[in-house]
């Protein structure tokens, strides 16, 4: 105990004698927590669109008014010529052409039917699915305002419909920072926890300080236990630090136990250290820890569903996330914090995340060698 408790000071004391460290530990953490959830906001608005209208009715005038009033889109065009149109999307100045034909309105009196032409730059088809989406909803619904303003009016109806009410669970406003927050809080704790013990060792050994500390007789579990327990200490500082600006900032109140949420942040914490002090002892040199850490992470962030639904990525990219510690809190996060989950509902991945924090720990206890 007395040999862990040095250790713990010496790395404590080379933490806050390292300024750029410190604020890579609070101030960017803070920052990121500030700009991301709103930079990051997979929210479509503002969606280009060019009418061509034909007719210039009533009708069509009130049409465009309809779309335009919705918020989803904004009007970058408004011509005759469906080649204006279509120029306008090979410029990429707008997303989507809706074309409005002669005598629409006529042909709509006439013959209760009239066809509109739908042009989608497919580009970016996350864009093009949701704007066509919007469109076709907005077009709906003006066709149900002109039925019920056309049609005479009968005692019953001639054709039976169905109402639907829908209800939003756990996010009712459908505020896409509450759903990124708990993921990008996540985030950080990895690239603190991750990241920064992944140069630990690796800085000893490139400033001669390990050989020091090699010929001593330190254990090894002691020493790994020394790396490890100043980074757990400061990803729940950071984890407090992005709790507090969530509440404050975003507005977003744990429905769930805090002491749950802490525990398992402390879990993850020992899962994630352990991890980077595996690489640091495979590694000889910073850019070594560097290019293995960056390398592991990229593929955590973009496979861990903080983007990206697990459910629907391929067969075998949902087997590789079983092995991705990241995508079990940021489950459990969202569980915890926005349904009020209890420990029974994450006991899975409680028990994952502790077999995993075993095996990398362990596994970089035996890999580290104390060589003179």
């Amino acid at each position: 105990m007395r040999t862990l408790m040095f250790l713990l000071r010496k790395e404590f004391r080379q933490i806050f004698r390292d300024p750029g460290m410190l604020r890579i530990i609070l101030i960017m953490p803070v920052i990121q927590l500030l700009v991301l959830p709103r930079a990051a906001d997979y929210e479509i608005k503002n969606i280009n669109i060019a009418i061509e209208d034909y007719d210039h009715s009533v009708v069509s005038q009130q049409l465009t008014n309809k779309i335009i009033s919705s918020g989803y889109f904004k009007l970058v065009g408004y011509h005759n010529d469906y080649n204006k149109g279509y120029e306008l999307i090979e410029r990429d100045k707008a997303d989507i052409v809706l074309e409005i034909p002669v005598d629409f309105e006529q042909k709509l009196i006439r013959n209760n039917s009239q066809d509109l032409l739908v042009a989608v730059n497919a580009i970016n088809g996350t864009k093009a699915i949701i704007g066509n989406g919007y469109l076709s909803s907005i077009l709906m619904d003006y066709n149900k305002e002109i039925r019920m303003k056309w049609l005479p009016p009968t005692r019953f109806n001639e054709l039976p419909t169905i109402d639907i009410v829908s209800s939003n669970w756990y996010n009712p406003n459908l505020v896409y920072a509450v759903f990124m927050v708990p993921g990008i809080l996540v985030l950080l704790l990895t690239l603190i926890g991750g990241n920064l013990s992944a140069f630990n060792i690796v800085k000893e050994k490139e400033i001669g300080t390990i050989e020091q500390i090699n010929v001593t007789p330190i254990k090894k579990h002691i020493f790994i236990m020394g790396k490890l327990i100043p980074f757990i200490i400061m990803g729940l500082v950071v984890f407090t630090l992005g709790m507090i600006i969530a509440v404050v900032v975003y507005g977003i109140i744990p429905v769930g136990s805090m002491l749950l949420l802490y525990l398992f942040a402390l879990v993850y914490l020992v899962t994630l250290v352990g991890f980077g002090l595996l690489i640091s002892t495979y590694s000889e040199t910073q850019v070594q820890a560097q290019s293995l850490t960056f390398f592991f992470l990229i593929i955590f962030n973009l496979m861990s569903g903080l983007f990206t639904s697990i459910d629907s990525m391929p067969h075998w990219a949902q087997i590789i996330t079983r092995f991705i510690p990241l995508s079990y809190f940021i489950e459990v996060m969202r569980m915890i914090v926005l349904k009020g989950s209890h420990f029974h509902d994450v006991a899975y991945q409680f028990t994952i995340l502790i077999i995993m924090g075993l095996v990398l720990n362990t596994w970089a206890i035996i890999n580290y060698r104390k060589t003179t």
